[in-house]
């Protein structure tokens, strides 16, 4: 799996500006129910609770929230570049400001390769700082999806 699989160009949101980790779940949320069909409280709903087990923020400034919901058929992604980082209750206690949403169908074990997928690019340093760097929705979409050499 790629992230192109998940992710597209539409789906990339630049210097997204939001106060905390709740207004952005909400955010995003919007975004995605707005996108899928599915009603943004849901998203939210499936969000929080995801995040109570235990933060998505994964440390390095970014964070990977993730859900299942009932009526997808495919993973969804959508990846928000903050203007500012925030709390996150990251592992390495530093703001998140690279933020991967990812939806996935609620009854299929074989989605979780999506999550790897993106866990794997995102941890990759190099990649983040490109995408910190990109000018705008393009850019941070051609180097989140770029392939290694």
């Amino acid at each position: 799996m790629q992230l192109s699989d998940i992710l597209i160009p539409s789906h990339v949101l630049p210097d997204v500006r939001v106060a905390d980790r709740s207004a952005l779940l909400r955010e995003l949320s919007r975004t995605a129910g707005a996108t899928l069909g599915i009603p943004a409280e849901a998203i939210a709903s499936a969000l929080v609770k995801r995040e109570a087990l235990g933060s998505t923020g994964m440390g390095g400034g970014m964070a990977i929230p993730h859900a299942r919901l009932a009526g997808l058929t495919k993973p969804f992604g959508l990846l928000a570049r903050l203007d500012q980082g925030i709390d996150f209750d990251a592992v390495d206690g530093e703001p998140v400001d690279i933020v991967f949403l990812l939806l996935l169908p609620e009854a299929s074990d074989a989605d979780i390769n999506a999550l790897a997928c993106v866990a794997r690019k995102l941890r990759d340093t190099q990649v983040l700082a490109a995408v910190r760097r990109a000018k705008d929705a393009r850019g941070i979409f051609a180097q989140i999806t770029a392939e290694a050499a």
